[in-house]
């Protein structure tokens, strides 16, 4: 038996707590609002120039494939440590560039930098929030929803960790504390993410739950701290207070942690004298080795594909379709937030505001979508698909909020925008891990996320800062001016972005269309109950386990699907259950 301390430290909820933290130093990508205007001035890009950048950055941040490959055959710790080490790299030669301790990079430079400190996100997300499905297969949109809403938080956190240890008048700064932060964190961790047996704990969901409220009240506090530093001028002794709060209660979970697994470690230790021992082998992930026979000859639903069977789907394009439009749309509105607030004339301080309003919504969408589907799911057969075109619809309306330059419009956009880009994510992993199956999660997860550098690659670089910088010229040309050589190219007024805001929402409502194509295919299978295959091989372990503890002989047990037990209930806990 290992000690209390050890069962905390290696046990699968310090886990979860350690993909919680990664996760929250992971999201520097979401506040690329904060510093894009330093790196605009500072080198003298247009607006093209910069939405440019914004598409390398995310073409960075989704297109993580190398990294799902390397989790195939490697250890997580391997993903975080490649991961951490291209964070660094990548910002710290933003952050040289922008102070000008370096000369001047050339623009494909600048991408190059970009692209490669925001892939080291792909790599977080692989070795954290995958392993995370994988040991728990049956709660995979509720691990989802938490995961990636603290993803979602994680920029408003870094905000508050920037003024307190910078100060909020140096932009440069902030590109610094993004480059080391992240990097910091997922080398403390990465010998505690890593593969571990399914064990279905009868108060699972519970423990989940009270995650979730911990969370809430994050997200909470740091939506009151933004709204009291919006209206007062904060010192820096007071930032330094509101980021030590927001460390106390990112820690809150350590409580459950600590209190679920001093439970675990009990039960073992009633268990050690057991004389006859379950052995359950873990089938270990290798890449697959696909004919051209077998690629289009794909399974049932539900089981496992392989990478070129899922690649080669209907589904998998129609919801390849689906969240291009989708998320290409809400990321090319993230992405623009400083920017149209101020041709809106909105004073420059409100960007962090904007910044960070999307920051909450995002974690709150992420959040609700993991738990609400998963509600909906399980309780009446609710396909997730149904619940990722109603996200999409309500999109459209933070769009033209927009367009249409509605007063005070911006705030309430920016919560709508946030809310449904958050949603998203969440729900297309669960539904790619549950069309496709779990075997190569890994590959396939990050397949998904190449949606979102295409969409905006297209709406944003292609879409919205072409017709930014066509407008900025009309209105030098109105006023008998050309551009100067790199003099910055900036457009005041609500015709900036609304045609393109109009276009976005048409092409987001064909997005929903598409999106109602794969409701109508996936119904049938989503009526059935597709994780009760994860439940038979709990069951069967369970069965073992019984017969194991209670020393009676039998043969050891190899299983081939994967691995799993459960941690039983006492009768009196049955009976609590019950009542």
């Amino acid at each position: 038996m290992r000690s209390l301390t050890g069962q905390i430290l290696t046990g699968r909820w310090f886990m979860v707590f350690a993909s919680f933290l990664i996760m929250s130093a992971a999201g520097a990508t979401y506040i690329f609002g904060l510093y894009s205007n330093v790196i605009k001035t500072s080198l003298g890009y247009d607006q093209t120039t910069l939405n440019l950048l914004s598409f390398f950055k995310d073409v960075g941040t989704n297109v993580g494939v190398l990294s799902g490959l390397i989790n195939e055959v490697t250890p997580p710790w391997v993903v975080l440590v490649i991961g951490a080490i291209m964070n660094f790299g990548g910002y710290f030669m933003i952050w040289l560039s922008v102070k000008g301790s370096i000369s001047r990079p050339h623009v494909w430079q600048m991408c190059l930098y970009i692209c490669l400190g925001a892939n080291s996100q792909s790599f977080a997300n692989t070795g954290a929030l995958v392993t995370c499905v994988k040991n728990f297969p049956e709660r995979r949109g509720v691990v989802l929803g938490l995961l990636k809403g603290f993803l979602g938080l994680s920029g408003a956190i870094m905000t508050q960790i920037y003024y307190a240890v910078y100060g909020a008048d140096d932009p440069n700064a902030l590109i610094l504390l993004i480059g080391w932060l992240p990097a910091v964190v997922s080398f403390a961790f990465v010998r505690t993410i890593r593969l571990m047996k399914v064990v279905q704990q009868w108060n699972e969901p519970k423990v989940f739950y009270n995650f979730l409220y911990m969370s809430l009240v994050l997200a909470g506090f740091l939506m009151i701290i933004i709204i009291v530093q919006m209206q007062f001028q904060f010192n820096r002794p007071e930032y330094v207070v509101s980021a030590a709060v927001v460390l106390i209660l990112l820690s809150l979970p350590l409580v459950i942690v600590i209190k679920e697994e001093i439970i675990i470690w009990k039960k073992k230790r009633s268990q050690a004298s057991s004389s006859s021992q379950l052995k359950i082998t873990v089938e270990k992930s290798t890449l697959p080795s696909s004919t051209l026979a077998n690629v289009f000859r794909a399974p049932d639903r539900g089981e496992d594909y392989t990478i070129l069977q899922a690649l080669f789907s209907i589904d998998m394009f129609i919801l390849f379709v689906a969240t291009v439009c989708g998320l290409g749309g809400t990321l090319t509105a993230i992405d623009n937030l400083g920017q149209i607030g101020l041709s809106l004339g909105y004073p420059s301080r409100n960007t962090s505001t904007f910044v960070s309003l999307v920051s909450i919504w995002n974690y709150l969408g992420r959040v609700t979508a993991g738990f609400v589907s998963e509600f909906l799911l399980k309780k009446y057969k609710f396909p997730r698909p149904l619940v990722l075109t109603l996200i999409l619809l309500l999109s459209c309306v933070g769009h033209l909020l927009i367009a249409f330059g509605v007063s005070k419009g911006l705030y309430f956009a920016s919560v709508i925008i946030g809310f449904c880009f958050g949603a998203q994510w969440p729900l297309l992993f669960a539904i790619i891990s549950e069309i496709f199956g779990l075997k190569y999660y890994s590959t396939l997860y990050n397949f998904g996320s190449v949606a979102s550098p295409i969409g905006l690659y297209a709406l944003n670089v292609r879409l919205a800062g072409h017709l930014y910088d066509k407008e900025a010229r009309k209105q030098l040309a109105a006023l008998g001016r050309t551009r100067a050589a790199g003099e910055e190219l900036n457009c005041t007024g609500v015709d900036c972005y609304k045609l393109s805001f109009l276009i976005i929402t048409a092409v987001t409502l064909f997005g929903c269309a598409v999106s109602f194509i794969l409701v109508l295919r996936t119904r049938k299978f989503y009526q059935t109950d597709i994780y009760s295959k994860f439940r038979e091989v709990a069951v069967a372990a369970e069965t073992e386990m019984d017969v194991a503890s209670s020393g009676i002989d039998g043969p050891a047990t190899k299983s081939t699907a994967p691995a799993a037990t459960i941690i039983s209930k006492t009768e009196e806990e049955r009976e609590k259950e019950r009542e």
